[in-house]
């Protein structure tokens, strides 16, 4: 399989959404394909950035832990096990800032299995652990943490919508004991939806994978909704709350004569990607993904920002708050870089063409 690549660009470049919560920008112009589509105006012979920028990787590349001698404890955890290159992320991030695992810090890791109803559990078993940190990915895991202890401070490794959710009063003044990374994914999905319609033209009926359970999903689908409606298409839901769910969920997209897919960015659907990718094929479906890693495991299509870079910048906010930062004086940081990737193995194993121009605008082709 080859890959052709585009060098990722900063919030200056690249495929940007609409304005965002909290005073972020985005640039706007006309979509190409019409229908006053929000896009982007530079899209093409993007300037290189060699160092990685923005907020994401912006503390120093070597530190010294906040006392020496001491070991810390670190909680991390989330519903399902975490997609390894996510953790090692997360890890490597840690020992850039001087802490070694096994040496002077002790990450203790909890996964529910997909289980939501263990979440409560285990996050009881971290507290009682007195962990300094307790490090968390997904909405569900973070209400967790959140009602099991209201002085450990957490860090949200990837929460779609903090804000929406409740889980903080506001991204630039968070309040009480939560920090971290948003992927602002609400703001995102009529972005998807646009790029979906642009790589299929005629495609009329859309169905939409929702986890009943997750926080940010009944945002994420109502902005799904409205912009499927500007582009004059139907949407329909298709929602699970466990894995046993799957099967039902996508047998109804025959009667409902569904054309494609947009799968929502959810912990159990990451942890279950293979599934989804098994019923995908199963169904001739082209899916729109909110990371690229499933791009390249097979998916058509994909627009977000790096859940690998978020996870990386989690070890950040675990190292400010060793030093002794609280998290309600740390902002919760946006994505500044957006990823738009295409699997042209996968459209021509499902007879789709993808428009030049799109393709043009891609920071990564599979072909």
């Amino acid at each position: 399989m080859m890959k052709r690549r585009r060098p990722i660009v900063t919030l200056t470049g690249g495929l940007l959404p609409a304005p965002l919560r909290d005073g972020a920008r985005a640039h706007d112009s006309q979509d190409a394909a019409g229908a006053g589509a929000r896009v982007d105006r530079v899209m093409v012979r993007r300037k290189v950035v060699i160092a990685v920028a923005g907020s994401f990787l912006g503390a120093p590349f070597v530190a010294t832990a906040q006392q020496p001698g001491r070991i810390y404890r670190v909680g991390y955890f989330r519903v399902g096990q975490p997609p390894k290159p996510y953790f090692d992320a997360f890890e490597q991030g840690l020992r850039r800032l001087g802490y070694v695992p096994g040496r002077n810090i002790v990450i203790e890791s909890r996964f529910a299995d997909d289980q939501g109803e263990a979440l409560p559990r285990l996050a009881d078993e971290l507290v009682n652990l007195n962990v300094d940190v307790l490090v968390v990915s997904g909405g569900l895991a973070t209400k967790a943490a959140k009602d099991a202890t209201r002085t450990i401070p957490i860090v949200m490794a990837a929460a779609s919508d903090p804000v929406g959710s409740g889980l903080v009063a506001s991204l630039s003044r968070p309040g009480g004991n939560i920090t971290g990374t948003t992927l602002i994914n609400p703001e995102l999905a009529g972005k998807r939806m646009e790029l979906l319609k642009q790589a299929l033209p005629n495609v009329r009926r859309v169905a939409v994978l929702v986890n009943k359970k997750n926080l940010a999903h009944a945002s994420a689908f109502k902005e799904t909704q409205a912009a499927a409606a500007a582009l004059g298409l139907t949407v329909q839901a298709l929602e699970v709350q466990r894995v046993a769910d799957f099967e039902a969920a996508f047998a109804t997209t025959t009667n409902g004569r569904v054309e494609a897919i947009i799968v929502l960015t959810d912990s159990m659907f990451e942890s279950e990607w293979a599934r989804i990718r098994d019923l995908l094929a199963r169904y001739k479906l082209p899916a729109m993904y909110g990371t690229r890693r499933h791009v390249d495991a097979g998916a058509l299509i994909a627009y977000g920002p790096s859940l690998i870079e978020a996870h990386a910048n989690a070890a950040v906010f675990v190292d400010k708050i060793l030093r002794g930062a609280k998290p309600a004086d740390l902002p919760v940081e946006q994505p500044t870089r957006f990823e738009l990737a295409i699997n042209l193995k996968t459209a021509k194993e499902l007879g789709i063409t993808i428009p030049q121009s799109l393709l043009l605008r891609a920071d990564e082709v599979i072909q």
